[in-house]
């Protein structure tokens, strides 16, 4: 072979001819792969550029699993969220059901005062309304009687002075208007409601008016005249006090009286006082005002008793002890009487309260998603991106009866009264804000792992696509490519054909 020799243009068209071959298998292999760049040979730029693309997106479809269980995590939490939000509505409405029950009591605990003269709903102090005049007071210090006046001095020797009351006033003596009291000082000077013995008639009646805006006037005849205000008169003293003004009680002596009543039922204890204006008690209304807090309230019969009694929340409460004044000394109340149709309908709603407590807790167990259960205390990590710098950590709750609050009722003991059926309902409303506020907490994450789960399928195509560009041909023009090389390959036969045949009709004519 080694002495074959070829022309000049067979050897052109050899090498035209192998070119075209070389072409034509590199444009067809595009063609069967459908990439234009196959190995690093080809285009060592966009092969490692297009191979970093693609072994960026094949991490981060990696990661789309991890993504998608995590949806399904959160997804699951909140459906047991929604679930224990309905058990807990269940739970209301069988607390709501107690406070809709009877009273549990057939009699509640009570103390009654004994009678009070003229006690009403509108004035439990028996008040008189209307202008009180006394009689006519004579002292006795001459052989015939003369009428004080203002200048009488309230003590005094009878027969001794003409302006000595006959009957004088002592340091023992006191005297209670609107219940506000003076009491009786030695000497002659008064100050506010400290009443000198030696002092007048009329400046014990301009203390009374300065004190308690009751008007208070003396006639010629020695007649004193007491006008109440809008609000009413209440007057009492001690043993003569009165008398020795010419007046009698008005009232039943309950002003200025005090009434003190420990806590009932986890309320705030009562102290109060009776009289009349601002801060004191007079009406009934007034006077059930200051006893709510405590949970009581009052009623006042024909007679003029004072009953007090536990409300309905403290059914099952015995009232606070008793202390003040001499109308409510020694009262002591009655222990409440269970009524046991009723305490046996409230200890079913506690068993009905008990099971639904039960659900809670094996619902919120049952929230789990491949073996993650953010209402059972377990932490969600989520990674977003290849290098694991991007990532959300998710902190699961403990949402069992004991997280939430909740405990288990006992019967004969819970459901007793409106006040333990409010005190179920305040846990159990605590217990809807949390499930809430987690439900909102939830619904955030949730809504940012679908955002960046719908970024990396995005970013997965952009990466992919960038790969493709540098990569994939372009099959339009490679088929092109083909054509226009199987004609060029045919002509370079043709050719080389041509190029042997006149080198062979040079040779046939040299033989």
């Amino acid at each position: 072979m080694s002495g074959i020799v070829l022309s000049a243009s067979v050897r052109q068209n050899l090498l035209s001819l192998q070119s075209t071959a070389q072409l034509l298998a590199t444009t067809q292999n595009n063609l069967a792969t459908g990439n234009k760049v196959n190995s690093a040979l080809d285009n060592p730029t966009n092969f490692f550029t297009a191979q970093g693309l693609n072994n960026r997106a094949s991490d981060i479809s990696n990661l789309l699993d991890g993504i998608g269980n995590g949806v399904q995590v959160l997804q699951a939490a909140n459906t047991g969220i929604t679930s224990l939000q309905k058990l807990v509505d269940s739970a209301k409405s069988i607390a709501n059901q107690v406070l809709q029950t009877s009273v549990g009591y057939s009699t509640k605990s009570t103390v009654t005062t004994a009678a009070l003269t003229g006690a009403t709903a509108s004035t439990l102090l028996g008040a008189s309304t209307s202008a009180v005049t006394g009689t006519n007071v004579l002292n006795d210090n001459t052989s015939s009687a003369v009428a004080i006046t203002s200048s009488t001095k309230l003590s005094g020797t009878a027969g001794t002075s003409s302006n000595d009351l006959g009957t004088g006033f002592t340091t023992a003596d006191t005297l209670t208007v609107n219940g506000t009291t003076f009491t009786f000082i030695a000497g002659s000077t008064s100050s506010g409601t400290s009443i000198g013995v030696g002092d007048t008639v009329g400046n014990l009646l301009s203390a009374i008016q300065t004190a308690t805006g009751v008007s208070a006037s003396i006639s010629a005849t020695g007649a004193i005249t007491l006008t109440p205000p809008a609000s009413g008169l209440t007057l009492s003293g001690s043993t003569g006090a009165l008398a020795k003004l010419g007046l009698t009680q008005v009232g039943d002596g309950l002003a200025g009286q005090t009434l003190s009543i420990a806590a009932t039922g986890g309320g705030t204890p009562t102290s109060i006082t009776f009289g009349i204006g601002t801060g004191k008690v007079n009406s009934l209304n007034d006077l059930n005002t200051a006893l709510a807090a405590n949970n009581l309230q009052a009623s006042v019969d024909s007679t003029g008793k004072i009953s007090i009694t536990t409300t309905n929340d403290a059914a099952s409460f015995t009232i606070g002890a008793v202390s003040g004044g001499t109308a409510f000394t020694g009262l002591t109340a009655n222990a409440p009487v269970a009524d046991p149709t009723s305490q046996a309908t409230r200890a079913s709603l506690v068993a009905q309260y008990n099971n639904v407590l039960a659900q809670i807790n094996t619902t919120a167990a049952d929230a789990s998603f491949n073996g993650v259960n953010l209402l059972n205390g377990d932490t969600l990590k989520l990674t977003f991106n290849e290098t694991g710098k991007s990532s959300l950590s998710i902190t699961g709750v403990n949402f069992n009866t004991t997280g939430l609050g909740l405990t288990n009722l006992a019967s004969g003991v819970d459901f007793l009264d409106n006040s333990s059926a409010n005190k179920v309902l305040n846990v159990l409303n605590s217990a809807s804000s949390n499930l809430r506020s987690e439900a909102s907490t939830l619904g955030s994450n949730l809504s940012v792992v679908q955002i960046r789960q719908d970024f990396n399928k995005n970013l997965i195509n952009v990466l992919q696509t960038g790969s493709s560009n540098l990569t994939l041909a372009d099959t339009n023009q490679e088929a092109a490519n083909s054509q226009a090389l199987s004609t060029r390959q045919s002509i370079a036969v043709s050719a080389l054909s041509l190029a042997n045949q006149s080198q062979a009709s040079v040779l046939q004519l040299l033989r």
